[in-house]
């Protein structure tokens, strides 16, 4: 070999050796660097799996029975301390809001009587909950007498409904009926049909005297009265005639107003005749 070859040699040895070199340093840096992004990445997956951990058993995902986290709207009848023990009694308390099924609650609140019907929201964190409920309407009062306090109500649907929901609200305008609960005028008995009765006869007084109906009286249900500003009007049997007979009330009513003497009540009772009962 040549002096010239062997020095082109050497050169291209020294060159080899620093390319080597240069790529000894890369691979170093490289397994530097990944080493370095496993060490990033467990980091971050251990801290990840910690802050679900805590944050799966945070109290915010927990109902409480707090302001702001149980919402009770639209219950006029049903008192909310009702909810609020179904609530206590159910999983509400003891599961977190991304685990809490509603149809159990919803179920346990439509067995309360004058619930019609219940929508049920969630919201997250913080949890809290809103309960909706749609109420049976009232139409009818009962009383056992002119002075005693109510016993029950009937609402729209034929629903008895105990005094355990009473007094009513202010709202509600209901019928006041008078009755016994007992022999041909029981109550408990009644149904929609009978409901729908009623408030038909009263809507036939109110429209043919021009006058509200202040109570129906129908503790004997053979002898049935309605009592209207002016007077009281004894109907008689509620039979198919009844009808009939209110309409004959624009025809009385007039001569009532001018009598000086108190009426104790107009009868209509008769077929055809009417009568005016003095006291």
């Amino acid at each position: 070999m040549t002096e010239g070859n062997k020095g082109i040699s050497d050169i291209d040895s020294v060159r080899t050796a620093k390319i080597q070199q240069r790529q000894r340093v890369i691979r170093k840096g490289k397994m530097k660097r990944e080493r370095t992004r496993g060490v990033v990445r467990f980091a971050l997956t251990v801290l990840i799996l910690l802050v679900s951990y805590y944050t799966a058993k945070s109290s915010l995902w927990f109902i409480k029975q707090k302001p702001g986290r149980i919402e009770i709207i639209n219950n006029k009848i049903v008192p909310s301390q009702k909810i609020y023990t179904i609530l206590r009694h159910n999983e509400i308390p003891h599961k977190p809001i991304y685990l809490l099924k509603t149809s159990d609650l919803r179920k346990q609140i439509l067995e309360l009587p004058p619930v019609d019907n219940v929508y049920i929201r969630r919201y997250a964190f913080p949890a809290r909950i809103q309960i909706i409920i749609r109420e049976k309407v009232p139409v009818i009062t009962i009383y056992p007498g002119l002075d005693t306090a109510p016993a029950a109500f009937l609402t729209q649907d034929g629903r008895l409904i105990g005094r355990e929901y009473l007094p009513l609200s202010e709202d509600y305008k209901t019928i006041p009926v008078l009755s016994y609960g007992s022999g041909g005028d029981d109550y408990r008995k009644w149904d929609e049909a009978k409901v729908y009765e009623i408030q038909k006869i009263v809507k036939y007084v109110e429209t043919y005297s021009q006058e509200p109906v202040e109570y129906l009286d129908l503790r004997n249900p053979k002898n049935v009265f309605v009592k209207i500003q002016t007077a009281a009007v004894r109907l008689g049997q509620l039979d198919s005639s009844v009808y009939d007979r209110i309409a004959r009330i624009p025809a009385v009513l007039p001569q009532v107003k001018l009598l000086s003497a108190k009426v104790k009540y107009i009868d209509l009772s008769w077929e055809k005749v009417n009568y005016l009962k003095l006291e």
